[in-house]
């Protein structure tokens, strides 16, 4: 299948070609952009262990992560209103984050460390926001900070924005989800040659 189109395709820019030659026009094709996904080739089994358990652990924090989006957006809509007032948005957080609650907290404490982190993570990709300096927003300075402190215990920094290029494997398996990165990092292209 791919042989004869190939084969047309080379038959006509072949024929465009001999006929550009005599003519002063030429002809302009648009392929359409194609995604090639195939059978990656795993350097060692530990590779590819590694990334089949990272992607069984953000496709378990996904439910999370799309609840999470949508309060942040909701939220950030709710900021950017100038009628509301900084009590009413203040209760409006505390009714969001008691309603979170009732219905994530017990999945969430079950979480492991490396899904919590995932999950942060994820939630800085997708909101394009700095997780520390929105607890610091929509809380306090020392709830911020405390929450801070148990990252670093654990090797991560909430005080650092998503980069897309720290993290290609956690990019590669999202995208492969079908959670292209959001526009606000602009043009990204992943290289994942390595992996």
């Amino acid at each position: 299948m791919y042989m004869k189109s190939l084969i047309t395709i080379t038959a006509i820019l072949l024929a465009v070609h001999t006929n550009a030659q005599t003519s002063d026009s030429a002809v302009l094709f648009r392929l359409p952009n194609v995604d090639v996904n195939g059978g990656r080739n795993w350097s060692n089994d530990t590779i590819r262990y590694q990334y089949n358990q990272m992607k069984h652990y953000v496709t378990t924090i996904l439910p999370y992560l799309q609840a999470a989006t949508a309060m942040m957006d909701e939220l950030n809509r709710l900021e950017q209103d100038p009628s509301i007032s900084k009590r009413q948005r203040k209760s409006f957080i505390n009714q969001k984050e008691d309603e979170m609650k009732q219905r994530f907290e017990t999945e969430i404490k079950q979480l492991n460390e490396t899904q919590g982190v995932l999950l942060v993570k994820l939630i800085a990709r997708q909101s394009g926001e700095n997780i520390y300096g929105k607890m610091e927003e929509y809380k306090t300075t020392f709830y911020a900070l405390k929450w801070q402190a148990w990252a670093r215990l654990h090797g991560f920094n909430l005080n650092r924005r998503y980069d897309p290029y720290d993290e290609p494997i956690l990019e590669h398996i999202m995208q492969s989800l079908g959670y292209p990165l959001p526009a606000k990092y602009g043009e990204y292209e992943a290289r994942l040659t390595t992996y």
